[in-house]
């Protein structure tokens, strides 16, 4: 019987089927209490967007107003705390475990957003903004983790998802009220999420395999009931994360350099290096004001809204397919998708792009000029924000959300935690260096130098893909170490004795 929130789960023993019932209503109401970490890491990410145009105004208090410099700051100084909290990560994630290492991360992100609301100069905007990325540094490294321990491999693709799900709806929701609120009324409904996910995960269990690997069995086995329902049996996962643990005891650094280490680790990094070149920080960052340097029909806020409610179907729809169509065929489809979407905007941008200065001999002019006198040219306004759309849609089906379920799966679980966290700190100091570089460019030479770079990018995630990526779908992580320990298979081989006692 397959119903809503309930599975069945077959096992063969001497000849007969026996099936054991599944219930996940739990196990949605523990990721759900998790991924409100991920709201606010989505929220906080592109809270600049609406922001700056109001701090860069004339009219801005003249203690809070930004020239470009101290915007392209206030802008990429979150990545900057990201790395900050991916660092943190890295030890409290196997200091104090996954679930109070989630806990933790809200106490940044409150101060933050508290110092943000009531900010009287530009330095506690910069400094609210780092806490903010402090605890989304946090959340990126430890709640997929926390998600991939909790879930069987028959929703985990669909529930590995849900942290970009919710991190996209948090960025939806921060363009939504940025239409209709003040941007320090955004700063205090910013604080709000970060409370709830706390409160809820004190009555969340932790991760069984964390509890098992503490020695905690008793604990263990009452995590697992509640995750998995009372007709559950629990002894045969139990018994396969147990094996897991007891052929990797302790990680030194000579293992790090065997294949079974450093190729999942090595494919978690370069993933989540490559998902922060393809562009996506700044662009959500600079989102109205990329915007504001085309003829578009509506205003930039409201083109920033639209896409952002393309993210949230565009992430709904990598949901549906994760566990369906498998985590390659995804990858394959956003790198072409954000490949054509980037060239596209990387050929707009250069036949009207270049800095502003006097006009040169073959009639080019600024991005800015140029699109000013097109006399509202409405055509060449909507093919910049579709191009921007497909991009986002792309990026959201396959390169956002399937990276950290990837970081989730194929690192080893002797080194999870530590791995996760770095993983982390690559990808928020990769996006910091490119946000602030963005603008560089983009006042030196125009839009199409950095775009051309995005879509250089994406063939590079073509090509990653085709040759370093497994595919892990319908695969328990246990399966997924195995494959790595033995470099041809994700079938797990035991002993006569414990296949036995199994």
């Amino acid at each position: 019987i397959l119903l809503s929130h309930f599975e069945t789960s077959p096992f063969l023993i001497s000849g007969t089927i026996l099936v054991f019932t599944i219930s996940n209503s739990k196990l949605f109401l523990a990721v759900f209490s998790a991924v409100l970490g991920n709201f606010s890491f989505g929220y906080s990410l592109v809270y600049s967007s609406p922001v700056l145009p109001k701090l860069q105004s004339p009219d801005a208090d003249p203690r809070l107003r930004m020239d470009p410099k101290q915007a392209a700051w206030f802008g990429s100084i979150y990545a900057l705390g990201s790395v900050a909290g991916g660092l943190g990560a890295m030890l409290l994630n196997d200091l104090i475990g996954r679930k109070l290492s989630i806990m933790v991360s809200g106490v940044p992100s409150t101060i933050g957003y508290m110092i943000l609301g009531g900010a009287s100069d530009r330095w506690m905007l910069h400094v609210g903004r780092f806490l903010t990325g402090v605890a989304g540094g946090m959340t990126a490294a430890s709640i997929p983790v926390y998600i991939s321990e909790i879930s069987h491999k028959k929703v985990r693709g669909a529930l590995g998802s849900c942290p970009q799900i919710t991190a996209v709806f948090g960025s939806l929701s921060l363009y939504a009220l940025g239409l209709v609120v003040s941007w320090r009324w955004l700063a205090v409904a910013g604080g709000l999420p970060a409370v709830l996910m706390v409160v809820l995960l004190v009555f969340m269990p932790s991760s069984p395999r964390r509890l098992l690997s503490l020695g905690r069995e008793q604990q263990a086995e009452k995590a697992l009931r509640w995750l998995r329902g009372k007709d559950y049996d629990t002894q045969t996962e139990l018994r396969d994360i147990q094996h897991s643990i007891s052929i990797q005891g302790k990680v030194t650094w000579s293992e790090l350099a065997t294949p079974i280490f450093y190729r999942p680790i090595l494919i978690a990094v370069v993933m989540r290096f490559l998902q922060q070149m393809t562009g996506i920080t700044p662009i959500l960052v600079y989102l109205e004001t990329i915007f504001s340097k085309f003829n578009v029909p509506l205003e930039p806020r409201y083109d920033a809204a639209l896409v952002g409610v393309v993210r949230i179907i565009s992430v709904a729809i990598a949901a549906v397919l994760m566990d369906r169509a498998g985590r390659k065929a995804l990858l394959y489809t956003s790198s072409m998708l954000m490949f054509v979407s980037s060239l596209t905007l990387t050929m707009i941008s250069h036949t009207t792009a270049c800095p502003p200065g006097p006009v040169p001999p073959n009639g080019t002019v600024s991005l800015d000029y140029s699109l000013q006198s097109d006399g509202g040219n409405i055509a060449a306004g909507i093919i910049p924000v579709i191009s921007t759309m497909v991009f986002i849609f792309g990026y959201a089906m396959g390169w956002g959300p399937i990276t950290w379920l990837l970081m989730s799966e194929v690192l080893p679980l002797a080194a999870r935690g530590v791995a996760s966290g770095l993983c982390v700190t690559v990808s928020w100091l990769t996006a910091f260096m490119l946000t602030n570089v963005f603008t560089i460019l983009e006042n030196q030479y125009g839009l199409y130098v950095p775009y051309l770079l995005f879509t250089v990018v994406c063939v590079l995630c073509l090509l990653f893909n085709a040759v370093c990526i497994p595919e892990t779908r319908g695969r328990s992580l246990e399966e997924i170490e195995n494959y790595f320990r033995t470099g041809r298979t994700f079938t797990i081989n035991r002993s006569p004795s414990t296949a036995q006692s199994g």
